[in-house]
């Protein structure tokens, strides 16, 4: 059966695409406002999950954040790539390279959870490193 696309998915969906880092509930609840309630940005996550349109990611601070897919579906969601927090401005995003874990025969990975925490690119470049 296929899934109605509903205009408050599409808002879901609009807002994690333009999104320049993965995002937790809490932050699209503040993007949407009234717009959405939170229950109903749960639901849609974890069915945006599903069906291979987004990925769960589970940061070094308890929280999950979600970041839109690229060349995932139902049946395939592949995302052996680690993921970086920034400490200072608390971006997180997913890190271009695939990681290949070996695994023991017999062993089917289900989930990769690589998380790095440090400062991004542009916090490390900021005048309070630069005087250090």
């Amino acid at each position: 059966m296929a899934k109605r696309n509903t205009t408050t998915k599409q808002l879901i969906l609009d807002s994690l695409k333009n999104s320049k880092s993965a995002v937790s509930q809490e932050i699209l609840q503040k993007e949407l406002g009234e717009a959405v309630d939170r229950a109903t940005i749960y639901r849609v996550l974890n069915s945006f999950c599903e069906d291979g349109i987004v990925h769960k990611i589970l940061g070094d601070d308890g929280k999950y954040y979600f970041a839109v897919c690229v060349n995932c579906s139902e049946k395939k969601h592949k995302h052996n790539h680690f993921h970086f927090r920034c400490l200072s401005c608390g971006k997180i995003e997913c890190l271009p390279n695939e990681m290949e874990v070996k695994l023991p025969e017999g062993y089917q990975s289900v989930n990769f959870n690589g998380f790095i925490s440090g400062y991004c690119a542009n916090c490390s470049n900021s005048s309070l490193f630069k005087q250090q």
